[in-house]
């Protein structure tokens, strides 16, 4: 009987209709427009909303599309570190770290040179004679504390500088190292024996790091890049007087809008890191995630047999994970459009790929996500 719509009172007949017209019109929308109707099923009430991914397709060795997911900044939920992982402190193996950086020229269509061509590297290499070490030192990944550390080591600094001063060893001191001030003093022979290392970090943390540092009006850095400050504030907020735009400071928002907007900048201290790095001309014997800089930097001392050390932060065991430029990275990015947040995702998505570096809203950011926290 229920089947037969004879049986049933003209107030049922009309409700039925009315569903039927409801479900046939929804089938509708879904056909012509999928995105739409997604976007209604996910998100009945903003204030409902439940965490969401939104992904960056990439192009993986081999010509193939693969989709990487990136959390939204909405889901508070893993925006705390979880603590109860024991192992998530502990470093990725140099087998796991050399793999990534192939990967990465795999996504470039590159290879390392052979034989290795250190003397073609740029002004951000640097030769260090007495203890045998290529250094690449990309802004923004601790490179000043890498640096005087190397200089003590190879006697060109009889003690350490205070961390107030360690802006100094960018100067004349530094400079004789630089590899374009050495082609043809030493062979490539001799540059190749010598041992290479260099140091990578979380896209996300070095950038609200740059600007901290370059941009911002902090009164314990910040603001050493005052023309570069003045040009994002005229851009994205339309001022023009000169008067004005002195006193004026861009926001980290600003700054990451005006970053997707130009595509990246050619700032060395903004700019992608694999951009400064040697590769493929060097590969590098020893890859250091910024964020393992305590543990593995006593490593390198023992390689190139140095009795140094790290200035500052970065030669303490403190978890990453807690530390300001975390803290503020996590915060500062969740207030961004998540537009702004997937095109500078794909700006930068080979330093991601670098060492498979987490995003800002997983749990454990800002580490590599290797292989022994999988």
């Amino acid at each position: 009987m229920s089947g037969d719509s004879s049986s049933l009172p003209s107030s049922g007949l009309k409700k039925r209709n009315i569903l039927l017209a409801v479900l046939a019109v929804t089938g509708l929308v879904v056909l012509l427009f999928p995105d739409f109707a997604r976007s209604l099923i996910s998100y009945p009430d903003s204030s409902l909303a439940t965490p969401s991914e939104s992904s960056i397709k990439v192009v993986e060795p081999g010509g193939s599309t693969v989709e990487r997911k990136i959390a939204d900044p909405s889901d508070a939920k893993s925006l705390s570190p979880d603590t109860s992982q024991d192992d998530i402190l502990k470093p990725p193996s140099q087998e796991w770290a050399q793999k990534q950086f192939r990967r990465v020229l795999n996504m470039m269509h590159q290879r390392y040179s052979k034989p290795s061509a250190p003397q073609t590297c740029g002004a951000k290499t640097y030769y260090f004679e007495n203890i045998k070490t290529i250094f690449t030192g990309t802004p923004k990944t601790g490179c000043s504390n890498w640096i005087e550390a190397l200089l003590r080591a190879n006697g060109d600094l009889a003690h350490q500088l205070n961390p107030t001063q360690v802006r100094k060893v960018h100067g004349g001191v530094s400079g004789r190292h630089r590899m374009p001030h050495l082609r043809g003093k030493y062979s490539p022979g001799t540059l190749r024996q010598a041992f290479s290392f260099t140091v990578v970090r979380n896209p996300w943390t070095r950038m609200v790091s740059g600007y901290r540092d370059k941009l911002s009006d902090e009164k314990t850095q910040g603001g050493s890049f005052r023309s570069v400050g003045k040009k994002i504030v005229r851009e994205m907020r339309n001022i023009t007087d000169k008067e004005v735009l002195a006193k004026l400071y861009p926001t980290f928002t600003e700054f990451a809008q005006w970053l997707a907007k130009h595509h990246g900048t050619g700032n060395p201290h903004f700019h992608q890191q694999y951009r400064t790095l040697c590769i493929p001309r060097v590969k590098y014997d020893y890859i250091i995630p910024l964020e393992y800089a305590g543990p593995l930097s006593q490593e390198v001392w023992k390689r190139i047999n140095a009795q140094t050390s790290l200035l500052g932060s970065y030669d303490k065991s403190s978890d990453p994970r807690l530390q300001k430029s975390a803290l503020y990275a996590k915060e500062w990015l969740s207030e961004i459009d998540q537009e702004t947040i997937n095109t500078l995702y794909k700006i930068f998505r080979l330093d991601f790929a670098l060492m498979n570096y987490s995003n800002f809203t997983d749990p454990n950011f800002p580490l590599p996500l290797h292989d022994s926290n999988r």
